[in-house]
């Protein structure tokens, strides 16, 4: 599954090839696609035709891109927790975006859509004009139909920052503002009141440190590759107990996992076959600078134990058993 250096390389290349663009035209070709928006796929062309893309702005693993003139037709999607406090009903909106969410396999591929060819598992093609760099067609291509798009109100920010990377606009779409903020977001870098605060919530929960690390009402956009690379640099073991650790074992485990994040940035983020690309359909090459992740038996660079893989919530952990102690 793309994780956040992956989503965030496919945000920076939206924002260069299609912000300011204008959808002339929605083709979509598999429903399934826009489960999210309510109405289905018609009300989804409908909702976009004729809209300016305005940004390019990510939380965690969720795209979106404003919309200019809103929609008037948006269909927000509620979490159970907002329908059950009524509160999508009655909270004021401040504009309508293009939610994308990428699944396991999904891809925002910007092309010319004169070129004849078809990618296999395309679902979603929106039609272009006047994108800065000539692109005609953006595909939303998703080989295991995991991911979706949707056109969904903006929302105010509780704390008034902005409600992502890309935006300087203190608003997230409806269905991703109970979702956390990320690493690479400045509101909780390193040094600032955020981080701090994202400490003491890790260290209040009654948890193991990875299962905090995954949760993504807690920290958003870390996931399984890059939670057992942090937990490896940080010298932690997956299953320590979040109450237990002292403030400064949780801020090193937070910062282990901006930085990994940030290098896998740097070149691209990690793929391991042809389901993760970038707009322009380039592999990310992290996975060739991993320490831990998925290198079971290998000695780990740091001591030359052999790496040991174990099950956890349905996936695996790898970690050093020299390095990473259990307490």
């Amino acid at each position: 599954m793309p994780e956040l250096p992956e989503v965030e390389t496919v945000r920076d290349g939206l924002a260069r090839h299609v912000v300011g663009a204008r959808v002339r035209e929605v083709e979509v070709l598999r429903d399934y696609s826009v489960r999210r928006h309510d109405g289905g796929p018609e009300a989804f062309a409908s909702a976009m035709e004729g809209a300016t893309l305005a940004a390019s702005a990510r939380r965690g693993k969720y795209l979106w891109l404003p919309l200019t003139p809103p929609s008037p037709v948006a269909a927000p999607v509620e979490t159970t927790r907002q329908r059950a406090a009524g509160a999508a009903a009655t909270r004021p909106t401040a504009g309508t975006a293009l939610l994308a969410h990428l699944g396991m396999s999904g891809q925002l591929l910007v092309r010319d859509g004169r070129d004849p060819w078809v990618h296999p598992h395309l679902r979603v093609r929106l039609h272009l004009e006047d994108a800065p760099t000539g692109a005609t067609a953006l595909d939303f291509v998703d080989q295991r139909t995991f991911g979706h798009l949707s056109v969904a109100d903006l929302v105010p920010t509780p704390d008034g920052a902005p409600g992502g990377l890309g935006t300087d606009e203190p608003a997230v779409p409806g269905p991703v503002a109970h979702i956390a903020r990320d690493l690479l977001d400045p509101v909780v870098a390193p040094g600032t009141p955020g981080r701090a605060a994202l400490v003491a919530a890790i260290r209040r929960r009654r948890t193991v440190v990875k299962r905090a690390l995954l949760d993504q009402t807690l920290v958003s956009g870390v996931g399984n590759i890059y939670a057992d690379e942090a937990l490896w640099r940080a010298r932690l073991h997956y299953a320590r107990a979040t109450d237990a650790l002292r403030p400064t074992d949780v801020a090193r485990v937070l910062d282990a996992a901006e930085e990994v994040m940030r290098e896998a940035l740097a070149v691209g983020g990690t793929s391991f076959d042809a389901l993760y690309v970038n707009v322009n359909g380039e592999s990310g090459y992290f996975a060739r600078g991993l320490a831990a992740y998925g290198r079971e038996g290998e000695p780990c660079p740091r001591c030359g134990t052999p790496i040991r893989r174990e099950a956890f919530m349905n996936r695996s952990s790898h970690f050093c058993p020299r390095c990473q102690r259990r307490r």
